[in-house]
């Protein structure tokens, strides 16, 4: 599902305008990445939690070549689904 899926689906089973819908979504990912960007955890009850773990320095091998490499630390963002959203997949 893409994002003008999400949206329409949201208009029609909330029965609301494109423009309300558009704002609320947008207003829901500016808050969660200003959180995330904080290094802040976000909890969203039956849904589940995104926070943002350090990944540390590591080595890989490129397979073709045989060639090593030190990559960098760096952050991403992890999702963990509550029990309820893994009980209803």
């Amino acid at each position: 599902m893409n994002n003008k899926e999400f949206l329409s689906t949201v208009m029609r089973k909330g029965q609301f305008p494109s423009r309300v819908v558009n704002q609320q979504v947008a207003a829901l990912v500016s808050e969660l990445t200003a959180a995330l960007e904080d290094e802040q955890t976000v909890s969203i009850s039956s849904f589940g939690n995104f926070e943002v773990k350090k990944r540390l320095e590591r080595v890989i091998v490129n397979p073709t070549t045989g060639q090593r490499m030190l990559v960098p630390p760096k952050l991403v963002v992890a999702f963990k689904p509550s029990q309820i959203l893994k009980s209803k997949i």
